[in-house]
C-alpha cells in the first residue's frame, strides 16, 4: 500500500494538461494571426533595427510626463514605421525599445529627431542601436530549429535503446507537453506584453528537454527495477510506487534548480530575465509531467496492452546497469 496515489489523480491531470495545452494553441494561433509568428519574434530571428533610448532627467521638465506606448507610436506612424514594435522599459518606464524594419543612418537620424521633438531630450550615452540583417536571422531560426528537432529524434533513439518503444513515445509526449506549454506562455507573454523571443529561447528549450527526459527517466527506471522483482502484477501499483519512490528526489532536485534561476529573473538583467523565466516555466511543467502525465500514461498504456504479455512483463532492455 503506498500513501501517495498518483493514479487517482489522473484524469484531473489529464484534464488540467489538455485544458492549458488547448490554450497554449490557442495561443500560439492567435499570435500568428496578429503578429505573424506563433510567438513574437525578436531581432535575432527576423532582421531589423532595434532602437533604445532613456530619457534624460536632468533637463528640466523632462520627465514631467510618463512615457507611453500611444505616445510613441503617433510618431511612428507619421515617419511611416507603423508596424514597429513598442516597450517601455526600465523600473521607472523611461526607456523605450523600438524594433523596427531595417533602417540606414539617414532614417534613424530622423526617426531619433522626431522623438526628441515630440517626447523629450535622450541620454546620448544610453542610446542603443542593434541592426541583424534578414539572412542572419533566417539562418539564426533554422539552426535552432533544427537543434530542437534533433534533441527529439535523439531523444527518442535513446529511450528506445535503454526502455522499451512505448516509454519512449510516453516521453515525448510527456516532453511535447512541457515544450507546448512553455512556447504558449511566451505567446501570451508577447501578445500582452510585447515579449520577444530570441536565440536564448532556443536553448532554454533545448535545455527544458533534456531535464525533462531526465525526471522522466528516473521514474520509468523505478517502473523498471519493481518490475524485475516480481513483486506485483499490477502496473498501478507499480507505478504509484515507483512514483512514491521517487517523488522526493524530483522535488527536491526541481527546488533547488528553481532558486536560483528566480533570483536571475527577479534581479538579473533584461538579456536574461525571459531566458530564466522559460526555464522556469519549462522545469516547473518538466516536474509536473514527470510525476503526474508521464507516470500515468504508462499505466493507462499498458492495462491497456495486455500488461500480462511477456513482451510487457519482460522488461529486460537495458542501456546500462542503474
Amino acid at each position: 500500500m503506498v500513501s501517495f496515489n498518483v493514479i487517482r489523480w489522473q484524469k484531473v491531470c489529464w484534464l488540467f494538461s489538455a485544458t492549458v495545452c488547448l490554450g497554449s494553441i490557442a495561443a500560439m494561433i492567435i499570435s500568428y494571426n496578429s503578429l505573424g509568428a506563433i510567438i513574437r519574434p525578436s531581432l535575432d530571428f527576423v532582421g531589423g533595427t532595434r532602437l533604445q533610448m532613456e530619457l534624460d532627467c536632468s533637463v528640466p521638465n523632462n520627465c514631467d510626463q510618463p512615457l507611453t506606448v500611444g505616445k510613441v507610436r503617433k510618431i511612428l506612424e507619421n515617419q511611416g514605421l507603423a508596424n514597429s514594435s513598442i516597450q517601455i522599459v526600465g523600473k521607472e518606464q523611461r526607456t523605450i525599445s523600438i524594433r523596427t524594419k531595417n533602417l540606414d543612418v539617414e532614417a534613424r537620424a530622423r526617426l531619433q529627431e522626431a522623438l526628441t521633438r515630440g517626447i523629450g531630450v535622450f541620454k546620448p550615452e544610453s542610446m542603443q542601436i542593434d541592426t541583424v540583417g534578414p539572412t542572419i536571422g533566417k539562418e539564426l531560426f533554422i539552426s535552432g530549429s533544427i537543434a530542437l528537432v534533433v534533441a527529439f529524434i535523439g531523444t527518442v533513439v535513446y529511450l528506445s535503446a535503454r526502455f522499451q518503444r512505448d516509454y519512449a513515445i510516453l516521453a515525448i509526449i510527456a516532453l511535447f507537453h512541457d515544450v507546448l506549454i512553455t512556447c504558449g506562455v511566451f505567446a501570451v507573454l508577447g501578445l500582452v506584453a510585447g515579449v520577444e523571443v530570441d536565440s536564448l529561447f532556443l536553448v532554454a528549450l533545448l535545455t527544458i528537454i533534456g531535464y525533462s527526459v531526465n525526471d522522466t527517466v528516473v521514474i520509468y527506471d523505478r517502473v523498471r527495477e519493481i518490475t524485475k522483482t516480481g513483486d506485483s502484477d499490477d502496473i498501478e501499483d507499480i507505478v504509484n510506487r515507483a512514483v512514491e519512490q521517487s517523488l522526493t528526489r524530483s522535488l527536491n532536485t526541481s527546488l533547488t534548480t528553481l532558486l536560483p534561476l528566480i533570483s536571475i529573473f527577479l534581479f538579473g538583467g533584461e538579456t536574461l530575465k525571459y531566458f530564466a523565466l522559460a526555464l522556469i516555466v519549462g522545469f516547473v511543467c518538466g516536474t509536473y509531467s514527470s510525476i503526474f502525465i508521464a507516470s500515468t500514461m504508462l499505466a493507462w498504456w499498458r492495462k491497456q496492452n495486455n500488461w500480462h504479455n511477456p513482451q510487457f512483463r519482460g522488461e529486460i532492455k537495458q542501456f546500462s546497469a542503474s
